[in-house]
Parts: structure tokens; sequence; C-alpha cells
């Protein structure tokens, strides 16, 4: 007899034990983390033309687009060593930096004109401006720049401009980058620091539109294009 109540009494032990151990097991697991990302980002950036009095016929100018795009990253990353009002680069400061840049690539690299994403980011943002926090990948659709923007991170990407906006003079930029500062999902645009244009700041393209742009090119005096690479840089502290 005494070992049939051992026998039970064990056996209610056991169920018991394992119902708290399901319960306690229960209780403990973590809440899946839901990640809702902004529907709206504007990050700081100041602007300038790539040609800030107009010299469109200097090709420090003409062809400054990398050069004045890693320029508004620096402004941004670094705002105290450069002049800014009003969210605007100091027209002196910029034109001085921007062929200050172009001279040393044309001292290192024997040209200024034309870098690709991976020598722009190389050369100029790491080499000359001395900043790594970068990195250049290949895209698949615009949500992944969104993505990054989302993160605080800014964006450049180089561009097929012809066609591409109405302030260029026509046709437009077959080789051109562009900062890209934040997105609108309510009206389904990126909002970019264009130095194409002296109208550049915040300007707004069609999330397709922009992404359609864009396309990659050779380092060169305007090497031919023989394939449609879209990529970016990416940037951050």
């Amino acid at each position: 007899m005494k070992w049939m109540i051992a026998a039970i009494a064990a056996l209610i032990f056991n169920i018991q034990y394992s119902r708290f151990n399901q319960f306690s097991i229960e209780q403990i697991s973590p809440t899946p983390t839901v990640t809702v990302r902004k529907s709206f980002v504007l990050l700081d950036v100041p602007f300038t033309s790539q040609a800030p009095f107009g010299e469109w016929g200097d090709p420090r100018h003409q062809d400054g687009c990398e050069e004045a795009s890693a320029l508004m990253l620096k402004c941004s990353m670094f705002n105290d060593q450069c002049l800014i009002k009003d969210g605007i680069i100091d027209k002196n400061y910029a034109k001085r930096e921007i062929e200050g840049i172009w001279e040393w690539e044309e001292e290192n690299y024997g040209s200024g004109v034309d870098t690709s994403a991976e020598d722009t980011a190389e050369r100029i943002i790491k080499n000359y401006f001395k900043f790594d926090g970068y990195m250049v990948t290949l895209l698949h659709g615009y949500e992944e720049i969104r993505d990054e923007l989302a993160k605080g991170r800014i964006v450049i990407v180089p561009v097929d401009g012809r066609g591409l906006n109405p302030n260029y003079t026509a046709p437009g930029p077959e080789r051109h980058m562009i900062l890209i500062r934040g997105y609108n999902d309510e009206t389904g645009e990126f909002i970019t620091n264009d130095p194409g244009t002296r109208k550049g700041e915040k300007y707004r393209y069609k999330y397709e539109t922009l992404f359609n742009a864009i396309r990659d090119y050779p380092t060169g005096d305007h090497e031919p294009i023989t394939e449609r690479k879209k990529v970016m840089i990416a940037l951050g502290k």
C-alpha cells in the first residue's frame, strides 16, 4: 500500500512540476521586437552648388559634382570646420574647397574628371577628407536607400542626369552625383541636395524616378559607360 501511495504522490508531483515549468518558460520568453521605420526623414546637410558663382565654363565646376557632394557630406559631419549660414555653405568657401579637391586629385591621380562611386569614396571622402565611415554597395531597390536614411546615414548616388531635372542645362549631365538627405513616404519622394543646380537644396525626386536614374560610371575623362550598375555610398558617424 505504501508503495502505491508513494507512486501516486510522485506522479502528481511530476505533473505539477511539468505544468509549472511550462508556465515559467512561457512567462520569461522575450517579446519579439518590431522595428517601425520612420515615414519622414530629413538629415541636417548644408547645400552648395558645384558652381557656387555660376562658373560652369570652368571644368573644375562643370565636372565638380563628386567634389561638391563630398564637401556637403564633410560639412554635415564636421560642420565646425565649414562656413555655413542658414543651411548654405558660404560660396567663397565652397568655391575654394571644390577647386582645392580637384587640384589635389590632379596632383595625386592625374585628373579630377568623373570619379566612380568607389573612387569618389576612396579618393575624396577617405583620402582627402580622412573619413572612412562609409560603405559602397549595390542597389536592388529604392527601399535600400530609404533604410540607410532611416538609420541617419547620408547617401550619395551616381546618376544619368539626362532629362532628370528641368533646371539642368539640356539635355542634362550623363555623369552626375547627387546627395540624398531624406525621404517622405506620404509623397513618395527622396529629398536631395543636388549640386547640379543652384536650386538643388532639398530638391525632391519621386522614389522610382531617382532610382531609375541611378547608374555608376567609370573613372576617367568621360570614359564609355558599358553597364548600368546601381550603387550607393552610405555614410554616417
